[in-house]
């Protein structure tokens, strides 16, 4: 291993700072942790004034080298302490140094991980399990680095006022639309970074489709967006996006049955899909931390598909498959809070909702795990109403069930299966009798 990083003159400076201004702990101490201190001096003399500082006792000099001698701890005399003391003329910086106490530490512990992760990769076991034991090494590092130290409110709230303002100019958008526009109202301007969606139905009524739909609106709009399928081929999703954005029939596509006005809508699409910054990965059985990882690959990224939740693999061997579908949701969700993306996750609804009049999905039909239905931002059920004939056309009805900012309520969407395409219906719900289901893409 390299010579590990620290910086004896930060070190010095912080406790130094720490001995001259008492209050100046309440500062650093959230962040500042003892063992981020190289110099075994050093990490005994903070971890004095910590404990001084809960009892609310003074750190001066004088105190602090007794309340070292009445631990055991001679490290630290009284002559040193005193030089601590003369090395810094105030406690303006202590943030500043504390930081750089922190990063040195930051960066020792990432060369340690990587030595280890050497280690396990030349032991005895699979490559699978070596890279969960390095991945969850890293992981941690990861987690510590993004902790964030409390702000006053009134600061977040100054912000916000400018954001408000930005609004009112036009110069920011209050979401991402989905060019649904009763969903765009219910979720006061569209999707939203840090938001986790739960989009649900039962199989076969559209909601990879929709998805799809949903992702081109945004890769269209010049947001960078991922399609993580675990159940369709790559190539399926591309037929499904040239099919949108060409208007081309889908089965048209498949059978290679395409007329001379179908190969010009084909190729036009291609042409407008190669523009785009849409990204599309069919692995199966994903962990999360494979679909972290797939997340971080896109430079970016804005809007990440995960279709579907139940087809994920969890890191949680021996776990009940509630406790694993709650360890991808609330995964998940951090995610996008700490990537700054809206996450459309897919789910399956259980069987009930079959036996229910009219098959309208609610909370409860969610499958595996209550923790969905918890950590989802909004959650959105589709269930199909009814197909016009001739048109393929179905008429496919939308609950927003849960919505933590923006309203509530269900309406009627228009699935054109022949061409994916999705919009919505003028039709009231009132209007429709209970599906019968019928065959057609989906």
């Amino acid at each position: 291993m390299s010579a590990l990083p620290y910086s004896v003159e930060a070190e010095q400076s912080v406790l130094g700072a720490l001995m001259i201004d008492s209050e100046a702990m309440d500062r650093v101490s959230a962040r500042l942790k003892p063992e981020a201190f190289f110099d075994s001096r050093h990490r005994s003399v903070y971890v004095a004034l910590r404990q001084m500082s809960a009892a609310s006792h003074a750190l001066d000099v004088v105190s602090v080298f007794e309340k070292l001698r009445d631990s055991g701890d001679i490290a630290a005399d009284l002559g040193y302490l005193n030089a601590l003391v003369q090395s810094v003329p105030s406690a303006n910086h202590v943030e500043r140094h504390a930081s750089i106490v922190t990063e040195k530490a930051a960066q020792r512990a990432l060369m340690t991980a990587a030595d280890k992760a050497q280690e396990v990769a030349a032991a005895n076991g699979t490559a699978t399990e070596k890279l969960d034991t390095i991945s969850g090494m890293f992981g941690a590092l990861e987690r510590d680095a993004v902790r964030k130290m409390p702000r006053r409110l009134s600061e977040v709230a100054l912000e916000r006022t400018a954001h408000y303002e930005a609004l009112e100019r036009g110069e920011v958008e209050p979401g991402w639309p989905t060019h649904i526009p009763k969903l765009d109202r219910m979720f006061t301007g569209g999707l939203r970074p840090g938001k986790l969606y739960i989009l649900a139905a039962r199989p076969s009524v559209g909601k990879s489709s929709l998805a799809m739909h949903l992702l081109l609106g945004q890769a269209k709009a010049g947001r960078a967006s991922l399609f993580l399928s675990q159940e369709m081929e790559s190539s399926e999703l591309a037929d499904r996006a040239v099919a949108n954005t060409g208007r081309v029939q889908y089965g048209a596509l498949l059978s290679g049955n395409l007329q001379n006005e179908g190969w010009e809508r084909a190729s036009n699409a291609l042409d407008e899909l190669s523009e785009l910054d849409l990204w599309v990965d069919d692995e199966s059985s994903m962990t999360l931390l494979g679909i972290k990882a797939k997340a971080r690959s896109v430079k970016g990224l804005k809007v990440l598909v995960v279709d579907y939740l139940q087809l994920c693999a969890s890191g949680l061997v021996g776990e009940n498959r509630n406790s694993q579908i709650e360890e991808l949701t609330r995964g998940l969700k951090a995610l996008a809070k700490d990537m700054g993306i809206a996450i459309i996750a897919l789910s399956q609804l259980n069987r009930e909702v079959e036996k229910r009049n009219g098959k309208r999905p609610q909370l409860s039909d969610l499958r595996d795990s209550g923790a969905i239905e918890q950590d989802a931002d909004a959650v959105i059920f589709l269930w199909p109403i009814r197909e016009d004939g001739d048109s393929q056309i179905r008429s496919i009805g939308c609950d927003v069930a849960k919505n933590r900012q923006g309203g509530k309520g269900a309406f009627v969407l228009a699935f054109e299966g022949g061409v994916q395409h999705w919009g919505e219906s003028t039709e009231s719900l009132d209007s429709f009798q209970p599906a019968k289901r019928s065959g057609g893409y989906e």
